[in-house]
């Protein structure tokens, strides 16, 4: 059957090659997409990673701060310095999520894996 000059074997093998495009159009951009939620998810970890590497080493600066510090005699000193230690370790975790020195947002931005999207510079800002 012909109308008006359109066969309906020209128009099927249009939609097929409109389709075949199509699919080949979403998988190209299902597959960008994939790439990217992994990029968040590998940069959301990585985030985390430098702010606990963050905190472990304000740890150990606080630590050795507090060595410098004479020692109190109201309170038997074990029990006074693993008081003291709990709580130095949980402090140092929330002025590492806090934004602590800036070594975690250092570390973020040198170790993260690059926008495929834009090629900006890596250096510290």
């Amino acid at each position: 059957m012909q109308i008006a000059g359109i066969s309906s074997s020209s128009m099927i093998s249009n939609l097929d090659s409109v389709q075949t495009k199509a699919k080949g159009d979403f998988a190209e951009h299902l597959a960008q997409e994939t790439e990217k939620a992994q990029q968040v998810k590998d940069n959301a970890k990585l985030k985390k990673t430098c702010q606990d590497l963050e905190a472990v080493f304000l740890n150990i600066m606080m630590t050795n701060m507090r060595k410098t510090v004479d020692k109190s005699k109201l309170v038997d000193s074990s029990k006074e310095e693993t008081m003291t230690s709990m709580l130095d370790a949980e402090m140092t975790k929330d002025m590492a999520k806090a934004g602590g020195i800036g070594l975690a947002d250092m570390l973020y931005r040198q170790l993260r894996t690059p926008d495929p999207v834009s090629n900006k510079s890596q250096a510290p800002k």
